[in-house]
């Protein structure tokens, strides 16, 4: 079967956009919000009508709808705009005729370059600090503990900070280079804590309570803080 096209549906807090979803792997339909999108993702298994999809919504229609009232505001890459950087607030300036791309300078991110470009260079720059950043504390704790890192990678995931693959690459969200240092330090140590043990099990959390002290302070700041880092951009 086809996957539906997108479409709105008026919930008591205004009109939601709902994204639908087809997935071999899905055994029942299921909901979720994209805090990112600001959208209702409704993902169906292969062969199941969109009304069973619209039942489960309006079964959960008031869930759904308190989700959405409760996401933060979304913040666009505009001068003038204020964004998290290592958890400490900065502003985007946009300088037309300056020469360079963008830099960092007494809390500014300053961005040369037309006024249409400027979201993209802010992002790129944004992408380029987090692989920076958190290749060096990779590095640090992989060699501390003696553990083999093949690459770092940035992502823009939508559900993960981090992840590991079995041939040892670390993946990041660049969205974590706006997170404050301390929470960094936890989602780094979590991945480099699967190099060595590729489960959630009890020897894993020991490696990772080696790794770092910041590990219930950071899960609750991720689960708290986090959906306001995919609003911004």
């Amino acid at each position: 079967m086809a996957t539906p096209a997108p479409q709105f549906l008026a919930l008591p807090t205004g009109p939601a956009q709902i994204t639908w979803r087809r997935s071999a792997r899905a055994r029942r339909v299921s909901l979720r919000i994209d805090p990112r999108q600001g959208t209702v993702v409704i993902t169906l298994p292969m062969r199941a009508a969109t009304s069973a999809g619209m039942a489960l919504l309006k079964t959960h229609s008031a869930w759904v709808a308190d989700r959405l009232a409760a996401l933060p505001a979304q913040t666009p890459l505009t001068d003038g705009a204020e964004l998290p950087l290592h958890g400490k607030t900065v502003r985007i300036r946009h300088r037309a005729d300056a020469r360079g791309v963008a830099w960092l300078a007494d809390g500014e991110i300053n961005v040369t370059g037309q006024p249409e470009h400027l979201a993209r260079r802010v992002r790129d720059f944004l992408r380029a600090e987090a692989l920076r950043r958190l290749s060096a504390m990779v590095a640090a704790k992989a060699g501390e503990y003696g553990l083999r890192v093949r690459r770092v990678a940035i992502k823009d995931t939508r559900s993960r900070w981090g992840s590991c693959t079995p041939d040892g690459t670390l993946m990041f969200s660049w969205r974590l280079v706006m997170a404050p240092t301390w929470v960094q330090d936890y989602v780094v140590a979590h991945e480099v804590a699967h190099l060595k043990h590729m489960n959630h099990g009890p020897r894993f959390w020991a490696l990772v309570q080696q790794m770092t002290p910041h590990t219930d302070q950071s899960v609750i700041w991720l689960r708290n803080e986090g959906p306001g880092l995919l609003r911004i951009g």
